[in-house]
């Protein structure tokens, strides 16, 4: 090191003042970090080791560290110090980036945290306005009438065998990872991990459960060679029905989407949720109608429930919450805003690169989404409420309990919601637990392995023998950790408290179950570096013989691990930094394991339940080796640890669980709109089959005749005559709905194209793209078999208007979709407005509440009081639609949103006429949403419609581009779009939304003529 002096004299001077700067600010005199190391060495110190083990460690960057080992492998002298004093400005420069990220971080939090603030004063203000006049009775300031809102009892009703509700149907939704019944491969990589064990056995004892006709877990069907054929099959059975238990049992489906020959990680999953959607709600719909037709007397039989699992499930879940009108639950598992805060501590990524490589934000806004929807969140512990849901824009712990006892009293809640948390901890499945092991003891191994380490016994589990062959002596108590080989899970500091406890390694042995493996270099790079330090400190500290850490297992070998553990007399231990539940805590102790768990998450309300166990502070390894210690040393402890835990294991059951489950869905139920959806029933023999020709020539006369000023076309009307003459004398009782049948249709072409100019307007391609789609629906088709549907921002005045001016009649549309999706008119039903899709979509609806709280909200800082004003023609029951002035600045729909949700509002917002209008509608109102109404109302299978679009539209424009359905892009036919206002610097952005390359969707150039639309109809195979 004499050619490096100079390294290590300019890393000390650092070191010193560094040390000088700390102790300054401290204010106390007191040795630094840096010279108690020097003191405790007690040797000639190397600034360089220093801060390769100190400040690379600190900072957790592998690369670093990988470098530091090319350096020491390096015997060139000079080759060598170019190394390091490249080492020490990388040092540099991470410290620097840290600062600045630490820095950003904090002014973030802050401007969020007074967000908030203002969010909460506002609701708690409006809502103490109206306790003052809630004193006098019939107070005209309560818009909503209390009558409507339903009361929520303070006794929960329990759910029994006895239960009057039969017959149920429950669909789960785990997206993500590979899911399967049997040999569940956890731990191959992070999205096959616990939440899928739980789902599977969730699926299982909802079925088991009485009352529960079937249940349905949802996942994504994988065909790739990369994973086993098994992740392919569209269906599994999870569990078969018993003789005589009125249940059809439980399965997997899996709904394909994306790639079909690829398996996609989670953060890749986003823009083909839609795709999921439309395949998961076309099984639902389906399995409705047949289990309609066996236990509901033809009448479809929908989800009793719709549960969403982790981020991905839960957007999903909200979707088909919406398309269905079922409640929905959402469990979070892990949470996105949760990670986020984590990460930026940790100061190696920046915001935008933890963005790009976790799409942190897409999955915020799922989560956000989720919370916007669902009626309970299932959570596992209170401190996931409170230190993680708590995050969140849409959840307040205060204004919802605030909410609840308002609507306790009977008292409107002027159109704030906030979803209810519950804490139901996960079930275990019990069966497989030898009971006689449990409790009997049977405490060593004297009397299955011999003095000489032989078995004495046959037929005993392969994973004992191959656990015990690392120790020197296996009859000492096991101390077992089973965990993946995560950073977060903190086992290398298990390790050293192991190695640095020479009491604890002459009582105990140490198991360390780390997943799977077969080369440490193929594995991901955190998992890499886990085992290597692993394999490191075993080195260091020379514990051989005493440390096991098999490179395989099976998940059927789990048990067998913790029997072996218990044999022994041994403690099972998560020592994990942040444990959100800690299932394997509840494993353990139906092995009769003692348990010694971090302090921070889920243990804490595990450890209290079954009062068998020692929490520690992850972070101080004296404390875990001195936990372990006690339980090892002290066998009266020991073994009044494993009868308490024991004793208490039924709580945890999946029984307890599923009752726990289904009281609380009960629960929430009442406060959900009983309207339910109803399948059209399609005519055996419609008249209008009989008149398809005369319909097709009247069509076809209205689009290619000469127009005339007065919007007549002679020979068009006499056609029009002829039809209504014979369809009014085939019609009975006044039912149109007989003659006019859109469910017979072989397709359906929805026109979604937002034709505006700069000033808002129609401009003349409106008229074109109608008059062209029609054309080429004739020329591929035959119109008799393609209905049309006019989808669009406009309301229905100005949609009427629009249509003044184009060479073809109103009746030739089967519907027209208003106010960005909020209402639904049928020309062959004399324009009659939908009355059940108003009812469909009115959920969570703050109606009047929110109506002069929108301009407010919306304005920038600075703004004109004119800026945004609200546009009473376009503004119906379900909209309001409010004008922006031209030049004027507003806040971007991802703000305004986040604005409303901190005040308990839950609004779908669309941005329409080139950014000079926004309509504020129901949550579950949209576009899309429509189109998957009408799907279901008509029975036509969303694949069979084709939408056109321009290339940009309305700031719902993203959401018309996914899914099942064809999208036809016309480009050139929108001047301005309102896409500039959707999303917020700091958010996801549009990639994370439209998935690149599908086979659904195809372009026509800039004159997109009729042969043009045509062609591309071809490829898109209709023809």
């Amino acid at each position: 090191m004499a050619g490096n002096e100079w390294i290590n004299g300019y890393l000390e001077a650092i070191l010193d003042v560094g040390s000088g700067k700390r102790e300054k600010n401290d204010g106390k005199l007191k040795l630094s970090k840096f010279e108690e190391t020097k003191a405790k060495e007690g040797k000639l110190f190397s600034p360089t080791k220093y801060f390769v083990e100190e400040v690379i460690n600190s900072f957790d960057e592998s690369d670093l560290h990988r470098t530091w080992v090319k350096v020491i492998a390096t015997r060139n002298t000079r080759e060598r110090s170019n190394r390091l004093e490249n080492m020490c400005w990388r040092i540099w420069h991470l410290a620097r980036k840290k600062k600045q990220i630490a820095w950003e971080d904090a002014q973030r939090l802050a401007k969020r945290r007074l967000e908030r603030e203002q969010g909460r004063h506002d609701a708690a203000e409006d809502l103490s306005e109206l306790s003052e006049g809630e004193k006098e009775k019939g107070d005209a300031n309560v818009s909503e009438p209390i009558k409507e809102i339903q009361r929520i009892n303070s006794d929960m009703q329990m759910w029994s065998d006895d239960h009057n509700s039969g017959n149920l149907y429950i669909v789960l939704i785990s997206m993500h990872g590979l899911v399967r019944g049997d040999n569940m491969e956890l731990g191959r990589d992070s999205d096959t991990g616990g939440q899928v064990k739980y789902v599977v056995e969730l699926a299982r004892a909802l079925a088991n459960t009485k009352g529960v006709y079937r249940v349905d877990l949802l996942t994504r069907q994988i065909a790739s060679p990369e994973v086993d054929y098994s992740y392919g099959e569209p269906i599994e059975m999870l569990s078969c029905p018993s003789n005589g238990s009125g249940s059809c049992g439980a399965y997997i489906i899996r709904i394909p989407c994306g790639a079909r020959h690829k398996y996609i990680p989670k953060e890749s999953l986003w823009p083909h949720i839609p795709e999921f959607v439309d395949g998961a709600l076309s099984h639902i719909v389906n399995m409705a109608r047949a289990l309609g037709e066996q236990v509901n007397g033809g009448k479809p039989t929908w989800p009793y429930v719709i549960h969403g699992h982790y981020a991905d499930a839960g957007e999903v879940a909200a979707h088909l919450s919406g398309a269905l009108n079922v409640p929905m639950v959402l469990t979070g598992h892990s949470l996105g805003r949760n990670k986020f805060e984590q990460l930026l501590k940790q100061g190696r990524l920046s915001k935008e690169d933890i963005n790009v490589t976790y799409k942190i934000m897409r999955r915020i806004e799922g989560e956000e989404l989720g919370l916007d929807a669902a009626e309970m969140v299932v959570t596992s512990t209170r401190q996931e409420i409170d230190e993680q849901w708590g995050l969140y824009d849409g959840f307040d712990i205060k204004l919802e309990r605030k909410l609840r006892v308002r609507r306790q009293r009977g008292v409107s809640c002027l159109g704030r919601y906030m979803t209810r948390m519950v804490v139901i901890p996960p079930g275990m499945d019990f069966s497989y637990v030898n009971t006689q092991d449990s409790l009997e003891g049977e405490g060593d191994l004297k009397s299955l392995i011999g003095s000489d380490r032989t078995l004495k016994k046959r037929h005993l589990p392969p994973i004992w023998s191959e656990i015990m062959r690392f120790f020197t002596n296996p009859h000492k108590p096991t101390i077992l950790a089973l965990s993946r080989p995560d950073p977060k899970k903190n086992v290398t500091t298990l390790l050293k408290a192991f190695g640095e406890n020479q009491q604890l390694r002459e009582l105990a042995n140490l198991t360390l179950i780390l997943g799977n493996r077969d080369d440490i270099e193929e594995m991901s790079n955190s998992s890499s570096v886990v085992l290597t330090t692993v394999l490191k400190l075993i080195d260091k500290y020379d514990l051989y013989g005493q440390v096991a850490y098999p490179k395989h297992h099976k998940q059927s070998e789990v048990p067998e691990i913790y029997r072996l553990a218990a044999k022994t007399k041994g403690v099972f231990i998560n020592p994990a930094l942040v444990e959100p539940f800690g299932l394997t805590l509840i494993e353990a102790a139906a092995y009769g394991l003692p348990i010694v768990a971090t302090k921070n998450g889920g243990p804490v309300d595990i450890v209290k339940a079954l009062n068998n166990g020692i929490l520690i502070d992850p972070h101080d390894q004296n404390a875990i080796a001195d936990a372990l210690l006690k339980l090892v040393a002290d066998k009266n402890m020991w073994s009044e640890c494993r009868k308490n835990g024991l004793k208490n294991i039924h709580r945890f059951s999946w029984t307890e669980h599923c009752r726990n489950y289904l009281s609380h869905v009960e629960h929430c139920r009442n406060r959900h709109p009983t309207t339910r959806l109803e399948i059209m029933k399609i005519p055996e023999e419609p008249m209008s089959d009989s008149l398809k020709d005369v319909e097709d020539l009247s069509l076809r006369f209205s689009v290619d005749g000469d127009f005339k000023l007065n919007g007549e076309l002679d020979a068009a009307t006499r056609q029009k005559k002829l039809i209504e003459a014979i369809t009014q004398k085939a019609s009975f009782n006044g039912n149109t709905s007989v003659i006019h049948s859109p469910g017979r249709r072989q397709m359906l072409f929805l026109l979604t194209v937002d034709c505006y100019d700069s000033n808002g307007n129609t401009t003349e391609n409106f008229q074109a793209v109608i008059k062209n789609v029609m054309k080429a629906a004739g020329l591929s088709l035959g119109l008799g078999k393609v209905g049309f549907i006019l989808v669009t921002g406009s309301s229905v005045g100005e949609t009427m208007e629009a249509l003044r001016c184009c060479p073809v009649n109103i009746e030739d549309f089967d519907a027209l979709i208003c106010n960005s999706g909020s209402q639904i008119y049928y020309p062959w039903k004399n324009m009659v407005a939908d009355t059940d899709y108003e009812a469909h979509v009115e959920y969570r609806w703050p109606g009047e509440n929110v109506r002069s709280m929108v301009p407010r909200l919306a304005r920038v800082e600075g703004g004109a009081g004119d800026d945004i004003s609200e546009y009473a023609d376009a503004c119906s029951l379900r909209c309001y639609s409010y004008n922006i002035k031209p030049g004027a600045k507003t806040q971007k729909v991802d703000d305004l949103r986040h604005k409303l949700r901190m005040r308990g509002f839950r609004c779908n917002l669309v941005f329409t006429r080139a950014a000079l209008r926004l309509n504020v509608v129901p949550l579950f109102a949209s576009r899309i949403q429509a189109l998957r109404y009408l799907s279901i109302r008509w029975g036509i299978d969303l694949s069979k419609m084709v939408v056109f679009v321009g290339e940009r539209g309305d700031t719902d424009y993203e959401s018309l581009l996914a899914g099942v359905h064809k999208v036809l892009i016309l480009r050139g036919t929108v001047v301005c779009g309102s896409e500039k206002l959707l999303h917020s610097e700091d958010g996801f952005k549009s990639e994370d939304v439209v998935p690149e390359d599908s086979t659904t969707v195809t372009y026509v150039e800039e004159n997109f003529e009729a042969q043009d639309i045509s062609a591309a109809l071809k490829v898109l195979q209709i023809k």
